[in-house]
């Protein structure tokens, strides 16, 4: 488990004082940011190993705020919402969140879901290197080599590529994707992962038409083996 805190982000003061008291009483540290812009820099600034995040929020939204986290990393969040639509849920799911708890809630409950999230949730971020079979990725210098030779990839391209190879074997649905990747939702998608999908195989696969490394699981999204 992680040795980070957990951060509550709730514009209202009394859900956010008993979330973070129950955590301390677990074992937790606990941070609390009341709108988005605090969030951020705290996630920016502090250690933080979990975000626990009410959707309804002044200014930047709980939707929008998961959305950011998930451009730039897997930062595991737990959202929170007094609406109990299934609608909301669905969205929360899709942009990335981990686990969903509809307000109000048992305090006891949602420790007991932070433990479970940080149970399976990596202790670490993704290494600054990657290397499968002939192929080495850097994160730092944004420079991918095969065999020694650079290959040339947009920005857009090394994210995707960085994004599924960080995430060994799991399976990415296209929304997944372009809320991890791009920071959008999949309905304003016109093929634009279909496309970058098809030019990383043609980049990095030794047969495109047979890709052994991004592949398609069918009726759900793409997978990267290494």
């Amino acid at each position: 488990m992680s040795s980070g805190a957990v951060l509550v982000v709730d514009d209202e003061p009394i859900v956010s004082d008993v979330v973070a008291r129950y955590l301390a009483r677990s074992g937790f540290d606990a941070l609390e940011a009341a709108d988005g812009d605090h969030a951020r820099r705290l996630i920016e600034s502090e250690d933080v190993a979990l975000v626990v995040l009410d959707v309804m929020l002044p200014g930047i939204d709980g939707f929008e705020l998961c959305r950011w986290i998930r451009s730039r990393s897997e930062l595991p969040v737990i959202m929170l919402t007094a609406r109990g639509e299934e609608t909301d849920r669905i969205v929360g799911l899709e942009l990335g969140a981990d686990d969903y708890v509809t307000k109000p809630f048992s305090p006891r409950e949602l420790v007991s879901r932070v433990r479970t999230v940080l149970r399976r949730c990596p202790d670490a971020p993704p290494p600054g290197r990657l290397s499968f079979g002939a192929i080495t990725l850097d994160r730092e210098t944004r420079e991918i080599l095969r065999r020694g030779r650079e290959i040339t990839l947009t920005a857009r391209e090394f994210d995707l590529l960085w994004f599924l190879a960080s995430h060994p074997r799991r399976v990415f649905t296209r929304a997944e994707l372009m809320a991890s990747v791009w920071g959008f939702s999949a309905a304003l998608d016109t093929g634009t992962l279909t496309v970058h999908v098809r030019r990383l195989r043609e980049k990095i696969e030794e047969d495109p038409a047979r890709p052994t490394h991004v592949q398609t699981v069918w009726g759900v999204g793409y997978r990267f083996a290494p």
